[in-house]
């Protein structure tokens, strides 16, 4: 089917920034606008977002990029949204005005509700069913706090007042008028069971969460209704919505049972399509909905490396050692290895396969001879160890080897970090040509629906490789430098 003079536009809502991209037929990106927002920091490990900030600027971006394109609205076929994972809104139905700032993933405040459930025993039962750890990132006991918190608000609840919902539920709500969700981001809430596909009401019971407040979950791929005719001067269909790391996941046509991606960002977050079964974790990954597209779930495993290129940021903000990010590839090809320097970037603790929440950073191996460019090649090199084993979980719990890694995120410019990772992986990491694969993915959703695209081959024919990293290095140096790495971990976590 042709459709020319037709776009889809995939809002792309993140924890710093709102975006907004129009993509043709064949994938490309035609119009983009991204606009950065306020964070609200009102104590220390906790996080919120302006409820009205986020919509205001998506919707804002989302204009921009339309004219960006220099099309109408009216040339937009369908709108798909993706957006920051776990972070919880509660507003009102009728007037639509929030009743306290969404409480973004990052925030601990919840920590101690976690603690409390734990000590009663809770965890087992809330993995089994929901394929997540019990963590303050998730929405669950963040909507425990503000029911807490806020007097009046359990009841108001229960009488059906109010709405919860994660950032699409509040996009989706601002643009049709709709109290909705898809399946990817209601399995990030802790309170949806990801084997029978709904609310779960042990937990709900566990939590004290009334029902009344939870929003409707609908495939990936489906009919989220219509945009008000105010908002753009026409109806809209909005018909895709994705979590991001799973929108990620389908924008680099990661259709295939065992096809995998890593996100190189602030962190890392590797995900790994595992088909219509959901595959339990017995490394500490995260078992998660991949997608719906109506025809039964495709699951996914998890997991993140916490710093990732925030190691980078860390060697040029604090450590002033870079003048720019750049500069960390230059550096590291000054040199032929690290000089027996590994770097343990622990700052925040240890993300999959660890978990170690009290483990902390470590520089081993320094010498007298050791030199600025030694240091960032090792910032560098340990990305890729991190992200290596958090893979090598990944194949142990699905029992399948993971043929080669489709790389995206900021770092994954960085062709040292993608060569080294390639070598250590000893698999192939390929670069996509088009970089914006999580609001691709979203776009790829909205457009199946209406037909747009005609299903998954069309799409993954649109993928398109930009460049791919084989691996080069030789066997026994790989086995040396990842025995010294895995020593180094050992260390840094016996130090607390």
């Amino acid at each position: 089917m042709q459709h020319n003079d037709k776009y889809i536009l995939a809002l792309d809502q993140g924890t710093t920034s709102s975006r907004a991209i129009v993509f043709n037929q064949t994938g490309v990106v035609i119009g983009m606008k991204q606009i950065a927002f306020n964070q609200i920091y009102p104590k220390p490990g906790w996080v919120e977002h302006d409820p009205f900030d986020i919509w205001q600027s998506q919707y804002d971006a989302a204009v921009g990029a339309i004219d960006e394109a220099q099309i109408t609205p009216s040339q937009i076929a369908a709108i798909g949204i993706t957006n920051q994972r776990e972070t919880t809104l509660i507003w009102d139905r009728k007037t639509g005005k929030p009743v306290h700032n969404a409480i973004v993933w990052q925030c601990r405040r919840s920590s101690h509700i976690c603690q409390e459930l734990k000590a009663l025993g809770f965890e087992p039962e809330i993995k089994a069913r929901t394929g997540l750890i019990l963590d303050p990132y998730f929405s669950g006991t963040k909507l425990v706090w503000l029911f807490d918190q806020i007097p009046g608000l359990r009841d108001r609840a229960e009488r059906g007042e109010l709405a919860f919902g994660t950032v699409d539920s509040w996009l989706i709500y601002n643009l049709t008028g709709r109290h909705a969700t898809d399946a990817t981001n209601a399995s990030r809430t802790m309170l949806f069971n990801i084997r029978e596909g709904r609310w779960d009401q042990e937990i709900l019971r566990m939590l004290k969460i009334p029902e009344a407040i939870l929003p409707e979950v609908l495939p990936s791929s489906a009919d989220f209704g219509y945009t008000r005719k105010d908002l753009f001067g026409c109806e809209i269909p909005v018909c895709g919505c994705a979590g991001d790391q799973q929108a990620a996941l389908f924008g680099h046509a990661c259709f295939q049972v065992g096809a995998s991606k890593n996100t190189y960002g602030t962190g890392c977050f590797a995900l790994m399509n595992t088909g219509s079964e959901p595959v339990e974790s017995r490394h500490n990954l995260l078992t998660t909905i991949a997608w719906d597209l109506g025809k039964g779930y495709t699951y996914a495993l998890e997991g993140s490396v916490f710093i990732g290129g925030a190691v980078i940021q860390w060697l040029r903000d604090e450590m002033r050692l870079l003048s720019d990010s750049a500069e960390s590839e230059r550096l590291a090809r000054l040199v032929k290895d690290t000089g027996g320097v590994v770097l343990v970037p622990a700052f925040v603790g240890m993300g999959a396969p660890y978990w170690d929440a009290e483990a902390r950073g470590a520089a081993l191996g320094v010498t007298r001879g050791t030199t600025k460019a030694h240091f960032v090649r090792a910032a560098l090199e340990s990305v890729a160890y991190q992200s290596r084993d958090l893979l090598d979980a990944m194949e142990r719990d699905a029992g399948a080897s993971i043929p080669f890694i489709k790389a995206d995120g900021g770092a994954s410019a960085n062709s040292f970090l993608m060569q080294f990772q390639a070598d250590v992986l000893d698999k192939p990491v390929i670069l996509p040509e088009v970089g914006e694969v999580t609001a691709l993915g979203a776009a790829y959703l909205a457009g199946l629906r209406v037909g747009y695209w005609s299903g998954l081959d069309e799409l993954e024919r649109n993928w398109r490789r930009k460049r791919d990293f084989m691996p080069e290095m030789a066997a026994e140096t790989r086995d040396r430098l990842l025995e010294r790495w895995s020593k180094a971990v050992e260390v840094t976590r016996l130090f607390k």
